[in-house]
């Protein structure tokens, strides 16, 4: 009897863990993976929403004013547009008076290191729910150590690749890549390096992506 196996689409996923919108995308993703039976090789890739945010960070309700000219009722109304939105994913996002951006660039090399050693998923998700629901800050070391230990990651290794930097090149690099092509919001996922979709699409768009993925897969194979 002929072993059927499931078709895997690969998805790679350009976003910065201070963006709701990328936790809220991969959730529909997952919806659509889970309604289609479809597999998913997911590589996350880096990208800085605020390249220039100083160490201390800035009050989130400062920065959506300053950055996007929403008034305080506009950030208020977006803000709960999102706890509805996430309610309904599995997300608890808990935003307050007190909320903050941060610089995001050790996250991100602490990601790339994490993709070498397989655990670059689980990683991400976490640091998503460390923002967003435990309220703790992603730009400190000690929460990112701490972070990647949950994960199953070595703490003292993870400490050292913080300490030398030793993936800050490759972390620019791979901003580089992803904006000379052309990215410049997020999230942007990529499916089977062919097809680009923005911002979070909804179940319903994402597998449809991903039957066209699949579809063209078979169509490769049989031709």
């Amino acid at each position: 009897m002929t072993q059927v196996t499931s078709p895997v689409v690969q998805i790679d996923i350009v976003s910065d863990v201070m963006c709701p919108w990328c936790i809220v995308g991969y959730k529909q993703l997952e919806q659509a993976l889970a309604a289609t039976g479809t597999g998913a090789y997911i590589r996350w890739h880096p990208f800085e929403l605020n390249p220039d945010m100083p160490a201390e960070g800035q009050n989130l309700r400062e920065h959506i004013t300053e950055k996007y000219g929403a008034s305080a009722e506009q950030s208020a109304q977006n803000r709960a547009h999102l706890v509805e939105t996430g309610e309904s994913l599995g997300i608890n996002f808990r935003f307050d008076d007190d909320s903050r951006i941060v610089n995001t660039f050790a996250a991100h090399q602490l990601l790339d290191w994490a993709q070498v050693q397989g655990k670059q998923h689980p990683l991400k998700l976490a640091l998503f729910d460390t923002h967003f629901t435990q309220k703790r800050d992603v730009s400190h070391s000690e929460v990112l150590v701490d972070v990647a230990e949950s994960v199953g990651l070595d703490r003292e290794q993870a400490q050292a690749v913080l300490d030398s930097g030793s993936h800050a090149a490759d972390t620019r690099a791979g901003q580089q890549y992803w904006t000379t092509r052309g990215i410049s919001g997020v999230p942007s996922m990529v499916f089977d390096g062919k097809y680009l979709l923005t911002g979070a699409q909804g179940a319903q768009t994402y597998a449809r992506m991903l039957q066209k993925s699949i579809a063209e897969q078979r169509t490769a194979e049989d031709g």
